[in-house]
């Protein structure tokens, strides 16, 4: 990969790494080296890690670290840079600048002038958006940044603001970085003026604000226990709609399909309003998007989609699309264990309520995909959904479907 420095093949050519440019603990070319509190230098990460793990003495001389303070060692980490350019003829890549993480004292100032609310506007703006550079920067910075309560100062300008719209919108920006914990989750969803604010930012004039307002929503949602309040907010005015129309019409922003499904997903837990899902266009949109999605969200797509098949009218509109069933059957063995369970689960219903899907399922080779699938290392549930769909389905084989079908010859569920 550009930009990583490999040891072994080094050596293998004869190049030899100078002893003073190996950080102690990896034996390997340093890329952000910094000094201790001992006078010794180690490459950043591997010092982090090594105080990560409860040690407390520096690796070298034993002795005790009684300042953690790792300080950037510039005149080393420079000489490296040039004997890296110097020897570019070996496969040697200039290792980059690193940057520097946040200082906690820094951080602290920006959230005391971003919550001050008797502040002049300007000043407030900028250091959100400094917080919000920082925290893009690594999990570091963002470590660094949640520890001084980042998140509940955050929280109170996204919805405390919302008059001043560039404040509100930069706060949420920085929030959406970060996991809130069940109270924090409770503490937005309950407030019924907040969930309908965010419901309204789905329908920003801006996409980034759009995304982060259905991902703050998803986040929301799957850290609140209660069953009640996740109803209370999946029930907002239009958040199925705002939801589904980012899916529809931002597919062009992988982020944007990633967020979307995320948050449809987690609306569509709860029972009680998969009929809004449906109103809002969802089953047609999930087909249309299924094969840009990457496996982990097509397989929350797929669960959606079998979540929404539970109700007659998600039914009525899957069955009503061209490519539901011979997407799903495609999707069979394809993806994951999981896609498959998912995508078989959702057959199962479409087939139960509509001949004509049964017929589809048929013609699509459902029948060669499940009986793979029973035959295969999937889940136990994924082989039931299959062998229950095929009992469904025994009577719209053709007459030689399985007769004449040497490689499944020996299936158990040839005596149907």
């Amino acid at each position: 990969m550009p930009g990583t420095t490999i040891v072994e093949p080094l050596d293998l050519v004869g190049l030899q790494i100078p002893y003073h440019f190996r950080c102690p603990i990896s034996l390997e070319l340093m890329r952000d080296p910094v000094t201790v509190c001992t006078g010794q230098t180690y490459d950043r990460s591997s010092i982090e890690s090594w105080v990560a793990t409860g040690n407390t003495t520096c690796p070298v001389t034993r002795a005790p670290l009684s300042d953690f303070t790792f300080i950037p060692n510039h005149t080393l980490r420079r000489l490296i840079q040039d004997w890296c350019v110097e020897n570019q003829a070996f496969g040697i890549q200039r290792i980059p600048t690193p940057k520097q993480p946040a200082d906690p004292v820094m951080v602290r100032a920006l959230l005391t002038q971003a919550s001050a609310v008797s502040s002049p506007f300007q000043p407030r703006l900028s250091a959100l958006r400094r917080l919000k550079g920082l925290a893009r920067d690594s999990d570091k910075n963002r470590s660094v940044i949640s520890s001084h309560d980042a998140r509940e100062v955050l929280i109170d300008i996204v919805f405390s603001d919302t008059g001043s719209s560039e404040l509100s919108v930069e706060a949420l920006a920085v929030l959406v970085m970060f996991q809130l914990n069940e109270s924090e989750c409770e503490l937005i969803g309950s407030d019924p003026n907040r969930v309908v604010y965010l419901s309204r930012m789905l329908f920003h004039s801006s996409i980034e604000v759009r995304i982060n307002s259905a991902s703050l929503i998803e986040n929301v949602l799957s850290g609140t226990r209660s069953p009640d309040l996740r109803a209370q907010i999946s029930n907002a005015d239009e958040i199925f709609e705002g939801v589904v129309d980012i899916l529809r019409n931002l597919n062009s922003y992988p982020r944007a399909l990633r967020i979307g499904v995320r948050a449809l997903f987690a609306l569509c837990l709860v029972k009680q309003t998969r009929h809004k899902a449906v109103q809002a266009g969802a089953p047609a949109t999930l087909i249309d998007r299924l094969a840009d999605l990457d496996k982990c969200d097509a397989e929350r797509a797929l669960a959606t989609i079998e979540l929404l098949c539970r109700i007659p009218s998600g039914c009525s509109a899957f069955a009503a699309h061209a490519l539901t069933v011979p997407l799903l059957v495609k999707t069979i063995l394809k993806i994951s264990d999981r896609a498959t369970e998912y995508a078989a689960g959702a057959l199962m219903a479409l087939c139960s309520e509509s001949e004509g899907s049964q017929r589809e399922a048929v013609s699509a080779g459902v029948l060669t995909q499940l009986l793979l699938l029973v035959q295969s290392d999937c889940t136990e549930r994924a082989k039931r959904k299959a062998q229950m769909l095929l009992k469904l389905l025994r009577d719209s084989w053709p007459e030689d479907s399985i007769g004449n079908s040497d490689d499944f010859a020996c299936s158990e569920i040839v005596p149907f």
